[in-house]
């Protein structure tokens, strides 16, 4: 670690403000093309446990589907300190795994999933329309975590991400293309997140 990371560091670690518990990372399938991109992800969810997160969500954004396949592929071999749980548009099962990595599964297809169960439970005369909440909805979504710092690369634009859970986190852009993401834009964001007062919607 250089000079100018270990002091970025020092700041993060002794801001005496909060870090985030929940991390999401927003990328493309084009990122993920670029030489040595599984390297930097592997260091991504090192840097993140290491300062204090809990949960870690990449949102891969897919422009040609039969990428998909390759995508997920990649992804089970990428080395992680916690276990990865890796979801697909045609595998929406839950998860709460300490990593959580979407790919292709767009936050509009993920919400329309969760009203649909909604619905098949009004109908069965399980649930009654004026008893749903918000957390009924919550507990059909495929990632039920709410991301505290949402963090994207290369442009200022989230595409179709966790359109639900991420209402009240802190986003965070970087001009930095993610083949040349290094630990201290990840301790750039931290010390953003931590110079930020959340509000909640309030």
């Amino acid at each position: 670690m250089g000079l100018y990371d270990r002091y970025l560091a020092s700041r993060v670690r002794f801001a005496g403000q909060s870090l985030p518990e929940t991390v999401a990372l927003v990328i493309t399938e084009r990122d993920l093309l670029e030489d040595g991109a599984y390297e930097t992800m592997s260091q991504f969810l090192a840097w993140a446990f290491e300062y204090g997160a809990k949960q870690v969500v990449v949102y891969v954004s897919v422009l040609d589907e039969e990428a998909i396949p390759t995508l997920e592929s990649e992804f089970q071999r990428v080395e992680t300190p916690r276990e990865v749980a890796v979801r697909t548009p045609d595998d929406g099962r839950q998860v709460e795994t300490p990593v959580q990595v979407s790919i292709g599964l767009g936050g509009k297809h993920e919400f329309a999933t969760a009203v649909q169960g909604i619905a098949a439970d009004v109908d069965a005369g399980h649930l009654d329309p004026e008893d749903v909440t918000e957390e009924d909805i919550e507990e059909r979504l495929i990632f039920p975590t709410a991301p505290d710092l949402v963090i994207k690369t290369g442009a200022e634009r989230l595409s179709d991400f966790m359109i639900w859970q991420s209402v009240y986190s802190e986003l965070y852009f970087t001009d930095v293309n993610w083949r040349n993401f290094r630990k201290r834009d990840y301790l750039r964001a931290l010390r953003d997140y931590q110079d930020r007062q959340r509000r909640f919607g309030e």
